[in-house]
């Protein structure tokens, strides 16, 4: 039995070497991509109007520095911002009218999305809002997001190829004030596995067929070809979907070289878990069989419990040593050189835990459809939710 216990582990941790060095020739990929093509003249000239649609729901702390950051941009074509509420009590609508008055030359106006029309409060929203939207463009990213004064040049360049239906962006996870130690698991997770994934589906499926909430930007064509925003009421990956969905209607969906930054909050230990089931279960239930091979890129795990089953024989501490360092290559180059995060150069002490932590995650994520969303019990099933209780 040890035996057999030792020969699987240690084939899974060579499999999860593989998918490390996959993860090293994604970036490299990645970075020479846009080395290559990333600066061309034509793509930055190429600025269209665009319309910028932020559903909000209450307030944070990282909140209105975010919504500032979109007024500062530097950008050749006309755009504007809409913002959507359920409701004018919400609290957030203060906040719009003082983004209004500091940033009387930017063109904000507020939507009240009246209408419940599914599980998904940020999507129903969205469908209300895409009709007042006054460009062809449209550009739509979380309230906690913060960009860059170049963030619109550099992402609209992307539709300079016109067979790009949709650009998204790469976003590091910045540690909000009172940062736990969760807080900061959760951040090197953005960096070290979750984007390295990113880069290795890139390299292999040849591109992109998903889009990243921190950033979904497309034209009105491109989305109505999709099926429009309607469908997705009801789901709770709706940022996956809608790079889906457009890239089988015949688009490319481009992944940006601009980062942009998302704030983490100080989580509980409880509210760590949460989040991290429910981002487990969503990626099961959107992709399927490639979440299935997940489980081996958590390599230090594996390597450890090799050396556990070999009875410590001394290759298992070399092939444990080769997974450290792979583990180690792969987060500096993916999240310091690719996304430039200098929290993980922090934070590097915490990868074993974070990978012991993944594996611990991927595999409950098999223990039920269950999931945790805004203090509410939901059921996942094809991507729809429905209340539990």
């Amino acid at each position: 039995m040890a035996t057999g216990i030792e020969v699987i582990a240690a084939l899974v941790t060579l499999c999860g070497l593989g998918y490390l060095v996959l993860a090293l020739w994604g970036a490299r990929d990645f970075h020479r991509y846009w080395r290559r093509y990333g600066q061309r003249p034509r793509g930055e000239r190429f600025a269209p109007d665009v319309s910028m649609l932020k559903p909000v729901k209450g307030v944070d702390a990282s909140m209105y520095g975010g919504l500032a950051s979109h007024c500062r941009q530097q950008y050749a074509g006309r755009f504007e911002m809409i913002f959507g509420v359920s409701s004018m009590d919400d609290p957030a609508v203060a906040e719009i009218e003082r983004l209004r008055a500091e940033f009387p030359e930017c063109a904000i106006r507020l939507v009240e999305c009246r209408e419940r029309l599914g599980t998904s409060g940020k999507v129903s929203n969205l469908v209300q809002m895409l009709p007042v939207a006054s460009y062809e463009h449209i550009l739509i990213n979380d309230s906690d997001i913060r960009v860059s004064p170049q963030y619109l040049t550099r992402v609209m360049a992307g539709f300079a190829d016109a067979s790009v239906g949709m650009v998204t962006a790469p976003y590091v996870g910045r540690a909000a004030e009172g940062a736990t130690l969760w807080t900061r698991l959760e951040a090197l997770g953005i960096a070290t596995d979750f984007f390295p994934g990113v880069l290795a589906a890139r390299k292999l499926e040849r591109g992109i067929r998903f889009g990243l909430g921190s950033t979904l930007a497309m034209s009105k064509t491109a989305l109505a070809k999709a099926g429009g925003l309607e469908p997705l009421v009801e789901c709770l990956a709706d940022d996956y979907e809608m790079g889906e969905r457009i890239a089988k209607a015949g688009y490319r969906v481009e992944l940006s070289d601009e980062v942009v930054e998302t704030t983490v909050p100080a989580y509980s230990f409880r509210g760590f878990c949460e989040h991290q089931l429910r981002w487990a279960r969503t990626t099961r239930d959107s992709r399927r069989w490639g979440y299935l091979g997940v489980g081996i890129t958590f390599v230090i795990p594996w390597a450890v419990m090799t050396c556990v089953a070999s009875g410590l024989e001394l290759w298992s501490f070399s092939l444990l040593s080769l997974a450290l360092l792979a583990r180690v290559a792969v987060a500096l180059s993916v999240g310091v050189g690719v996304l430039g995060d200098g929290q993980v150069l922090r934070n590097m002490w915490l990868v074993p835990l974070r990978d012991f932590f993944g594996l611990f995650f991927w595999a409950w994520s098999y223990a039920g459809d269950t999931i945790v969303w805004r203090g509410e019990r939901f059921r996942l099933r094809d991507g729809r939710l429905s209340r539990v209780g």
